[in-house]
């Protein structure tokens, strides 16, 4: 096994996307062609390539194909792990283990980490030895019910490239060190709802594409707030859109109510890994920004 790092190329991004696809089961992954998203899932490995190009690793058979990759980011201190993915057939064989290995060592002078993990059990007994704490997670998805859900209390507006001193300050008030850049490529691909008045500050970033939503990131200074933004959020999806919101410790119970007036249904789904810092709260992560 050779690892190499990821280059700011179509080729290696198409290559990464290609794993990840494959790693996640989708039945078109390594074959034919591409997917409606990607070219924002290129678009975004690239970007983290871009930014941080000693924390992308790909690592290569004998043959010299492609079969795991792995892609790590720096913001202000903050280690974070957008991307762990290893194809099937060579998963237990020590791929994954050496590609965190690399990622680790690309933020050995980082304070505080953080990881999003599927319920992969072998994922979670791998990070949880690397050191992280592991933090159940909750999964909400559903169509919103808007009569349950009621009206936002407070303003909330659309935001945008004037909001990133809030959006920069609400981050490092949560997780150590703001998101950066990252909220550049988010800002292009997702819709930002703000709010902003003397009790505070929040945000929050919603994907809407053919018939689904996702929320993306959030955070926000108090549960209110946080409250807040998320109701506007999901407010403003399509009627009869499929709306999905991943990654919610025990500290975001404000979420579980605000999804629970929804109509959302509610499922135990993977972790939240942590070392350096206590689950921030209240905040969404994002699995690829976190």
């Amino acid at each position: 096994m050779l690892l190499r790092p990821v280059r700011d190329t179509e080729d290696d991004a198409e290559t990464v996307r290609k794993l990840t696809e494959a790693a996640f089961g989708e039945p078109h992954a390594l074959k034919g062609a591409a997917p409606p998203q990607a070219p924002r899932s290129r678009e975004k490995v690239r970007h983290i390539v871009r930014h941080d190009p000693a924390g992308s690793w790909l690592a290569e058979d004998e043959a010299g194909q492609a079969i795991g990759a792995a892609q790590s980011h720096i913001r202000e201190g903050t280690w974070g792990l957008a991307l762990l993915v290893v194809l099937p057939g060579v998963q237990g064989k020590g791929v994954g283990r050496a590609l965190l290995t690399r990622t680790l060592e690309y933020g050995r002078g980082c304070l505080r980490g953080i990881i999003c993990c599927s319920r992969h059990p072998a994922a979670a007994r791998v990070y949880r030895q690397a050191g992280f704490e592991l933090h159940p997670t909750i999964r909400m998805r559903g169509v919103v019910d808007r009569a349950g859900l009621g009206p936002v209390e407070g303003a909330a507006v659309e935001g945008g490239p004037r909001d990133r001193d809030l959006l920069d300050s609400v981050d490092r008030r949560l997780r150590g060190g703001a998101h950066g850049p990252d909220h550049e490529f988010l800002m292009r691909h997702h819709r930002l709802v703000v709010a902003d008045d003397l009790a505070g500050s929040g945000y929050c970033y919603l994907s809407d594409d053919d018939g689904s939503a996702k929320v993306a990131l959030l955070g926000a200074t108090s549960r209110r707030l946080a409250t807040r933004v998320l109701t506007a959020a999901l407010l403003g999806v399509g009627e009869g859109t499929v709306v999905e919101v991943q990654d919610l410790t025990a500290d975001q119970q404000w979420a579980v109510d605000v999804g629970l007036r929804a109509g959302l249904e509610l499922r135990a789904e993977g972790f939240v890994c942590l070392r350096g810092m206590r689950p921030p709260s209240p905040y969404i992560p994002s699995g690829a920004f976190l």
